[in-house]
């Protein structure tokens, strides 16, 4: 009798998925909620709907990139999370708010190249779903995306029981876009003679959270509403930009801080910054830390969410259609060259 490769292991009653902690029952469930939601008034201005070939509920989605005005299109990618920020949304049950982050972190930075915004998809992984919750989140990123100028046409929801405890979840989010190589922006078109003119954030975005959550720990309750906040998203005032206004390079001030904003300068130049009074968010988050002024715009964004670098002639055109859209701005400094290192 030939030996058995796997023995037989006694078992008190079946053991099947659900019972060892994923219920695609609920995965099935919100999937269908998204189809069925998709055809609803409410989603009728989403952007882009009618190139969107093949939407969420298959198994790959299609989007039509033709663009007769694009003589050569390059594609832009980038995808993004949101950080320990994901602990507060599930603290204070703010899913909304770290779903238009998912979005943000990813549009904000496609955009930096100067191209715009096509599609987003979504990753959301938990360790138990439930319903309710998950469908806010893709309630919030669908607000995100008619803000972005994008399309949400898929994602992925993972239940992982062993891997996140409780009700702990993680997100990230993947954007593609499209510019044309002819107005690409970057360090090669930017001038010495260029000025940085900043646009406020809306708070802390979705970085710094780790030290953030320690800092104010003792008191969240009181400051929740304002640390909550989610991350500005600049896209359609800055497309509006583009068609405007010369404009040479863009920095989203992300995970670093103001060490993003030479990311886009070419070698030989270095940003000057003017003084600026912080705001009282990140001022009291100074008080409670300690951080220097350079230690702190390493860490957060210190209320400068978007830099963007253009001509001087520019900048008031510029500042008025921000305002339009109800952004703050202020000139955050200039271009200098950097020195040149003494040999050896």
């Amino acid at each position: 009798m030939a030996k058995k490769t796997f023995p037989d292991i006694p078992r008190k009653e079946k053991l099947d998925y659900k019972k060892s902690g994923v219920d695609v029952d609920q995965g099935d469930a919100l999937v269908d909620w998204l189809v069925d939601s998709q055809n609803q008034s409410a989603n009728q201005g989403s952007p882009w709907k009618s190139r969107v070939v093949e939407g969420i509920g298959g198994f790959a989605s299609l989007f039509d990139i033709q663009f007769p005005e694009i003589k050569n299109p390059l594609l832009v990618t980038c995808t993004d999370g949101v950080g320990t920020k994901v602990k507060l949304a599930v603290q204070y049950d703010r899913y909304d708010e770290v779903a238009q982050d998912c979005v943000a972190m990813c549009v904000n930075d496609l955009i930096c190249t100067g191209g715009r915004p096509l599609l987003f998809l979504d990753y959301y992984a938990t360790g138990k779903l439930d319903l309710q919750k998950a469908k806010k989140f893709v309630a919030g990123l669908r607000k995100a995306c008619v803000l972005g100028d994008c399309a949400l046409v898929g994602g992925e929801t993972a239940e992982m029981p062993g891997v996140y405890q409780g009700s702990d979840f993680d997100c990230a989010g993947f954007a593609v876009g499209i510019v044309d190589r002819d107005q690409k922006l970057g360090p090669d078109k930017v001038k010495p003679s260029d000025v940085l003119l900043a646009i406020k954030s809306s708070g802390f975005h979705s970085n710094g959270y780790s030290l953030v959550r320690r800092a104010f720990a003792d008191d969240m309750d009181q400051w929740i509403e304002k640390i909550i906040q989610p991350t500005s998203i600049y896209v359609q005032a800055f497309l509006k930009i583009l068609k405007n206004c010369e404009v040479h390079a863009a920095a989203h001030v992300t995970g670093g801080g103001f060490s993003n904003i030479p990311r886009v300068l070419p070698s030989s130049l270095q940003p000057v910054y003017r003084p600026y009074l912080l705001p009282p968010l990140f001022q009291e988050l100074q008080r409670r830390t300690g951080l220097s002024d350079d230690e702190l715009k390493k860490s957060v964004n210190c209320g400068v969410g978007f830099v963007i670098v253009l001509p001087q002639a520019e900048l008031s055109a510029a500042q008025i259609i921000l305002s339009e859209f109800g952004f703050e701005t202020f000139q955050l400094g200039s271009l200098s060259p950097k020195p040149k290192s003494e040999p050896l």
